[in-house]
């Protein structure tokens, strides 16, 4: 980094359907943060699940982000120096990643079925963990490995955790003490069906790519101690600044999801939506525009700070949508 840019940040949608409000509260915040410091942004495309991810809808969201406003430094369209920009280009990253641990006795196959995983009693569940993990391979001998590779039988690759606990500072969330239980213990690296965990491909671009500051929502918070173990263990630069932002949820509570399809980006669109006033609302729920007043992105930057967003997830009802 030069010594003008303090800050590199990145958006990093996954082009598994169209963008809706949620994901257009998520990035908007994270390029909030990111300009106002005068940083540089990258645009990732986190393309790592093949069966969901699409090349139509990565059209669609450098269409949809152009329309709010948002801009970005690198990027698959417009190329950089921490390229390729699409995770799927970038599996050589992850294989090597993977034996450099192996090499150094941090993974190690388990054979446990998703259905086994799931039956374990009184497992405690953490918000979108899963289960805690008990480590029922992690000590199995390497001549009970090697068999059951040889009768057939499909494995993950995990991570073992060696560390019992966590440290870091959210910017929205303040200090944050994690033990291994609270992000689920050891954790998957790469999918019995070959498919790269979510946790090292984020991790590894990150940090390949300079990454210094990770603005994401809250229900990603227990993925942020993996990610550093898994740096840590890389002898990788994790980001200087994780900020857990909370979630927009609608009428009924509900995190907003891709199922939610009258409320995508280009349905609104398609309304004849102003983009300054889907900018104005969106602001107006993350305390940085009082009255709701339609804006554009770049004209919040100077008065932007994470001390001003609400603490709880934030409630879009029909009245507030009506208003657009």
């Amino acid at each position: 980094m030069t010594k003008d840019i303090t800050v590199t940040g990145r958006l990093a949608p996954s082009p598994t359907g169209l963008l809706h409000l949620g994901n257009a509260w998520a990035f908007l915040l994270a390029w909030l943060a990111c300009r106002a410091q005068k940083g540089r942004l990258i645009l990732r495309i986190e393309d790592i699940d093949p069966q969901r991810s699409r090349p139509e809808f990565v059209t669609a969201i450098l269409e949809d982000l152009r329309w709010l406003g948002l801009d970005w430094d690198e990027g698959p369209d417009l190329g950089g120096e921490h390229g390729p920009y699409v995770q799927s280009q970038r599996l050589a990253e992850y294989a090597y990643a993977i034996e450099q641990l192996s090499q150094q006795g941090h993974v190690y196959p388990c054979f446990c079925t998703r259905k086994e995983l799931k039956s374990l009693a009184n497992a405690p569940h953490l918000e979108d963990t899963g289960p805690v993990y008990p480590g029922t391979c992690r000590n199995l001998s390497e001549k009970i490995r090697q068999e059951r590779m040889a009768q057939g039988l499909h494995y993950t690759l995990r991570f073992a955790c060696a560390e019992p606990f966590v440290d870091f500072v959210d910017a929205v969330c303040g200090p944050q003490h994690l033990l291994a239980k609270d992000w689920g213990g050891d954790f998957a690296l790469r999918r019995s069906d070959g498919v790269i965990s979510y946790q090292l491909a984020v991790a590894l671009d990150d940090a390949l790519m300079g990454v210094t500051q990770v603005v994401r929502g809250r229900d990603i918070l227990f993925s942020t101690p993996k990610q550093i173990l898994l740096l840590r263990r890389l002898g990788k630069k994790a980001p200087s600044q994780y900020a857990h932002i909370p979630l927009l949820l609608n009428a009924q509570g509900e995190r907003l999801a891709k199922r939610h399809q009258s409320l995508t980006l280009a349905a609104l669109r398609c309304r004849g939506v102003q983009p300054e006033r889907l900018i104005g609302l969106l602001s107006f729920l993350a305390g940085l525009n009082p009255h709701a007043e339609a804006i554009r992105a770049k004209d919040l930057l100077a008065d932007f700070a994470f001390s001003l967003l609400p603490k709880a997830d934030v409630c879009l009802d029909g009245r507030r949508l009506e208003s657009l």
